[in-house]
């Protein structure tokens, strides 16, 4: 227990901002929770309180695809409160920043990444911890799926109506670079679509995308469906087939320098729980 700790979470934010926040998830891509019990309460008692089986402690770092930073950041602030003696760190960014962090060496317990491509590449430099992927998958586990929309501001002032609307002369569009799960989704809808966009700016993850569509500097960009449902009104989403030849399965896995694979491990069983399928359902995610 910590002392010092305030007996409610505390959130500190720092690093990037990706325009308006939506919410305290929002506000950064790089989020800090923590929480301690209140100081008359041990871990094994609040684990009792909380109906845990038994008590977690310790420090955990979540590196996550930028896409799901609010349901990350809901979902971590309900995991403090039932182990009062963790502390997570959410690192948000395009997925394939990610992987070269993680395979660079930077110090991390849990991947989620937008797209088993990406995970691949953690697998290859054998990123993912052995044990955890022998019983759940050696490319990780996908446990949500996403979906492409364009993206416009509200009440669509370039009347954008379909995916070929993009590749007018006058229109501005803004993309994912293609290295980023984001980016080669729209490079597969627009395969399948046989048109030819060039997008006035490649941004290096999907909310900076949004953040575009939402400051009204492009006509519109190409996002998941969860994002136009985090803007939360500040943009309208509209539907394409073609983005349907795009759908990205998002893996999460255990990673092979993580200080504590069994915290990993629970972190993961709290996403992929039915009150954790609530959160990425209620999101927007689909089901993998």
């Amino acid at each position: 227990m910590r002392d010092t700790a305030p007996s409610r979470p505390a959130h500190r934010f720092t690093g990037r901002r990706h325009g308006p926040v939506t919410g305290f998830a929002a506000a950064s891509a790089l989020v800090v929770l923590t929480a301690c019990g209140a100081e008359d309460t041990g871990p094994d008692e609040a684990a009792e309180e909380n109906g845990d089986g038994g008590a977690l402690s310790g420090e955990l770092t979540v590196m996550a695809a930028a896409s799901l930073t609010d349901v990350f950041a809901e979902i971590a602030e309900d995991f403090e409160e039932r182990h009062p003696d963790v502390e997570i760190t959410l690192n948000f960014a395009g997925s394939s920043e990610l992987v070269q962090q993680i395979n660079s060496g930077a110090p991390a317990d849990v991947l989620a990444a937008a797209d088993t491509s990406t995970m691949e590449q953690v697998v290859e430099g054998e990123g993912l911890d052995a044990d955890w992927a022998a019983e759940n998958g050696e490319n990780g586990l996908v446990f949500v799926t996403n979906t492409l929309q364009i993206a416009v501001p509200p009440e669509n002032p370039a009347g954008i109506e379909s995916l070929a609307d993009l590749a007018g002369d006058d229109v501005q569009a803004a993309f994912c670079a293609e290295e980023v799960p984001c980016g080669a989704a729209a490079a597969a809808a627009l395969e399948a679509s046989g048109l030819d966009v060039t997008p006035v700016t490649y941004e290096e993850d999907v909310r900076s995308v949004l953040t575009k569509v939402e400051m009204n500097e492009v006509d519109a960009g190409l996002v998941y469906a969860t994002d136009v449902i985090s803007a939360e009104g500040r943009v309208e989403g509209l539907d394409f087939p073609e983005a349907e030849e795009a759908i990205n399965g998002y893996p999460i896995g255990v990673l092979a320098n993580s200080a504590d694979p069994e915290l990993a491990a629970a972190w993961i069983e709290a996403v992929t729980s039915a009150e954790g399928a609530a959160v990425l359902d209620d999101a927007g995610f689909g089901a993998p």
